[in-house]
């Protein structure tokens, strides 16, 4: 079973933070990305994986707010069927909290409004 629109509605939501980007996934889906690191994909209405440090991972699924990834049971990834309208909120949620830790350790790369003299800066 999944929730038909499910995908669009957490796309639409993640596509809203900042400096999160699209893109198609090796094994089908759609991945978003900060700078190069993956918070997530999604495989159509009815199912995510989202990696984590294990640490955060163990949590999770210690919560029951996630399964350990369902080909990857060993990693930090996690997997998150879409069965019930619950399940995409609590999706956006974990794909908020990888956000959030991968936004801790990015720096978005220097804009075209940014001159040389401040890109050199932030490399210091």
């Amino acid at each position: 079973m999944s929730l038909k629109g499910a995908g669009v509605h957490i796309q639409t939501a993640i596509m809203e933070w900042p400096g999160v980007t699209a893109h198609p996934h090796r094994f089908g889906g759609v991945e978003y990305r900060l700078g190069t690191r993956e918070l997530g994909h999604i495989h159509g209405d009815h199912l995510v994986d989202i990696p984590f440090p294990t640490r955060v991972r163990d949590e999770l699924v210690a919560a029951g707010l996630a399964e350990p990834h369902h080909i990857l049971p060993g990693t930090g990834w996690v997997s998150l069927y879409l069965r019930a309208p619950g399940d995409v909120e609590r999706a956006i949620e974990l794909l908020r909290r990888s956000f959030d830790l991968a936004r801790h350790k990015w720096t978005p790369a220097p804009g075209p409004q940014q001159g040389a003299e401040d890109a050199q800066g932030a490399m210091e």
